[in-house]
This record gives C-alpha cells, structure tokens and sequence, in this order.
C-alpha cells in the first residue's frame, strides 16, 4: 500500500504543502469578511453594527461545525495513519451526519433566540430589526456552512488541501460578486448581505461534495444503509467538544464585551461598531495561522498513528515559528496603519478616534497569540483539545472579561476610555504561559512515549497516550 504524503515528505515542505491552500482559502474567506462589512457600512453606521452584534451567534454556529470537522479530522487521520481503511470512511460519513444535526439545531435556536439575542444589546429598534433579520438567514439556510466545512476538512485530513481551497475560494468569490448585487442593486442592505453569503456558501458545498467523491480516493463516501456508529461519534466529540466549547467561550465573550463597551464607553454603539471591525480586520491575520493550523493537526494525527515521534515534533516546532513569525508582521501592519485600515469601513471621525487606539493597543496581544493557536493544534492532533479548551476558557472569561470590565469601569471614572483595550495583552500574557505548561504536561506524558522514528526504533511505553478509539 502506497504510504501518504503525511508519513513520509519532509517537514519543512509537507507543512506548506498542506498549509498554504487552505491559508489561501482561509485569505479569501476573510476578505470575504471585510468585503460583506465595507458594504454594509456603506448603508449606513447602524448597518454595521447590526453586522458586528450577530457576530458572536454566527461565532457559535461556526464553532459548533468546525469542532465538529476537527474531532473528523483527528480521529480520521488516526484511522489512516494506523492503516484502518473502513474506520476512516465510516468517521467521514457518521461527520456528515453530525454536520446535519448541527444545522437543524442553529435553525431551530436562531428561529427561537434570535430577536431576544439583539434586544439583549441594545435598545436601537433599526439595529435591533436589521441584526434579526441578518441572523435568521444566516442561520436558517446554514446547511451550507455546515456542508462546506465538514467536506473541505475531509479533503485537508487526507492531504488534498489544494482542493480545499478551490472550494472555499469558490463560495468567498461568489459571495463578493453577489454582495453588492443584492445590498445595492435589489437594495437589500444588510438583510442581501446575509443572501450573498448563504448562497456563496451553498456553491462551496455543492463542489467541495464533488470533489470528495470525484478526488478523494483515500475516502470512500457511501451513504447506503447507513447507520451512525455512536462509538465513533463519542471519539469525533471527545476531540471536537471542547473545539466547540472553545468557539462558544470566544462568543460568551464578544457578547460581553459588546456589553461592557455599550455600559461603560462614552460612545457606546461606536465603540461596539469599532470592536467588531477588528474582529473582521484581524481575520487577515488569524485566518492564515488557523489555515496552518489545519494542515498541521492532521500531520501530527497521522504521525501519531504511525508512532513518529520526530515528524510529531519536528512539524509542532516549526508551526509555532511560522505562526509567530505572521503575527509579528500583522501586529506591525495594526501599530502603523490603524486610520487607513478602519477608513475601509467609512468610519466616521468618532470611530477613528476610538478605534485607531483600539487596535495599536490589542495589537500588541499578537506576538503572543501565535504561539498559543500553534501548540493548540497539537493537543487536538493527540486527543487533548480540553488544554485547549481550559486555556480559552481562562484566558476569555477568567482574564479578559473582568480586566476589561475593571479598566472600562475606571477608564470612564478617569475619562480614558482607551484603558479597556489593553485587557487584550494583559490576559494573551496569561494564556501564553497556561500554554507552555500544557504543553511541557502533553510533551512528557504523551509525545516523549512514543517510539523517535517508528513503532520499530524503540518500544513505546504504554502509560497515558489518548485512547485510539
């Protein structure tokens, strides 16, 4: 049997070999982002704070379809690494399975939560309508989120990222082409903004299909009498659950910040507006790191399943040099050209004023985050994503959110409102240190027992590794 590229080329190449298309994809994705906001701000200001209020929900539904792909795409390349054919095809489909589930489930709560969701923000009728009616079509027509995702993960866990990317540079494409056509032309404003994206959405999961069932020959899709096998989705979720809960702590805290700024901030909805454009801008910077992030975990799970340890190392070493080495690059791009960047959005004096020292400040976070999401990809590669889970949960809802709720409080005392940003450096200190110590644990628990060049060099001691099941 022919071995995959994951077993046997070079490191350095194999990990920008997998990388950059879906960092490409992931590039294209997040200009889609900025692009469907640069519109939107160009209804008008209250238009984008629709748009950057629904963010946290959509960070959940996203959250809740890429933890998924990633418990698929651990155990998956597990099963292809230990050469377990039939275990590998049935992880892919019962993935499928799960992907729909998920989005019967965030139509039903966004149907149900999604008008209470806003009105819980502010008290802005305008916003409060445009955000419902945002969130219901995003949400309500997800399965083409969810489609596109789990099937793009299953091209990346087999090594055809290149694939990968087609299809999601696809849906953005077709997203950026649609968005002005129903925002302006059927004079849609944000309510056309959500149709562009379910549609561009819907398209890359129609072609991401296609080519696993035309491309993908290490997969086997067949949906004939299926069945979900329990046991494999317990393991997809013992890895992708705390993904998930990761993505649901990361909107837990955009939400309360959102409520911190509108309490505390002399300039309430602009300082929310001003917080959810950098989340849109520092997708430029974060989405290539998750992009090497996806390419790594499988090459980490695949040496795993085939007992190597140097490849292991080797590949988590020089992912976390990458990572640092972009986010130095993004964090000088924040501190030197804050106006230009936020002048994309038609910002308004007001929100230049708030939002140029918003970013320099958060952007001194960056050097550090780097670290933190590269050495996360090891422990959902090797079945601990709960230190991934531990270290967001400490570093959003132990650190960030009572700091900035802290400074916001004494900042309008003092009258520096510029004081609760700097709750972003103050809590990635925090959380790159919970990081180098779970870390050091997986090292000498986990990684340092299994054999340095194969299962033949040395035996592996037996004691704690993740069960393989």
């Amino acid at each position: 049997m022919q071995e995959n590229k994951l077993g046997v080329m070079p490191i350095r190449k194999l990990i920008w070999n997998m990388s950059l298309p879906i960092m490409a994809s992931m590039l294209v994705q997040a200009l889609y982002n900025i692009v469907d906001s640069v519109f939107v701000a160009m209804v008008n200001e209250q238009s984008l704070t629709a748009v950057s209020l629904a963010f946290p929900a959509q960070q959940l539904m996203i959250g809740l379809a890429t933890g998924t792909a990633v418990g698929v795409n651990a155990l998956m390349g597990r099963a292809l690494g230990a050469k377990q054919q039939e275990k590998a095809n049935k992880v892919a489909c019962n993935g499928v399975f799960l992907a729909v589930d998920g989005f019967a489930l965030c139509a039903l709560l966004a149907a149900i939560f999604a008008r209470p969701f806003f009105a819980a923000q502010t008290s802005i009728d305008y916003i409060v309508e445009q955000g419902t009616s945002y969130l219901l079509i995003a949400c309500c027509c997800s399965f083409g989120l969810f489609g596109e995702i789990i099937f793009e993960r299953l091209l990346q866990g087999t090594g055809r990222s290149i694939y990968s990317m087609y299809s999601q540079g696809l849906g953005a494409i077709i997203n950026i082409i649609l968005d002005p056509v129903f925002i302006f032309v059927f004079k849609m404003g944000v309510t056309g903004a959500a149709v562009a994206t379910v549609l561009g959405q819907i398209c890359g999961c129609i072609f991401s299909f296609y080519l696993n069932r035309k491309k993908n020959p290490d997969i086997h899709l067949s949906f004939r009498r299926f069945r979900p096998d329990w046991k494999i989705v317990g393991g997809i979720y013992a890895i992708g659950i705390p993904s998930v809960i990761m993505m649901a702590i990361g909107s837990v805290m955009v939400f309360l910040m959102n409520k911190i700024l509108i309490a505390y901030h002399s300039a309430a909805e602009t300082a929310a507006t001003v917080f959810g454009v950098y989340f849109k801008l520092n997708s430029f910077i974060f989405m290539p790191i998750f992009g090497m992030n996806n390419g790594v975990v499988p090459i980490v799970a695949y040496n795993y399943g085939a007992q190597n340890r140097s490849r292991m190392t080797e590949t988590i070493k020089r992912s976390t040099l990458y990572a640092s080495c972009i986010m130095i690059v993004g964090m000088g791009v924040f501190l030197s050209i804050p106006d230009t960047l936020l002048k994309l959005f038609s910002a308004s004096d007001t929100m230049l004023a708030i939002g140029a020292p918003a970013l320099r400040i958060i952007s001194l976070s960056f050097c550090m985050a780097g670290a933190c999401i590269a050495l996360g990809s090891s422990f959902q590669a090797l079945g601990r994503a709960t230190y991934s889970m531990i270290i967001s949960f400490i570093r959003q809802l132990i650190f960030l959110i009572p700091v900035a709720y802290v400074l916001a409080r004494l900042g309008q005392q003092v009258g520096n409102d510029n004081l609760v940003w700097w709750s972003y450096p103050i809590a990635e200190v925090f959380s790159l240190v919970v990081t180098l110590l779970c870390y050091n644990r997986l090292f000498r628990t986990v990684i340092s027992k299994i054999p340095l060049h194969g299962p033949d060099s040395t035996p592996p001691a037996p004691s704690d590794a993740p069960r393989q099941d």
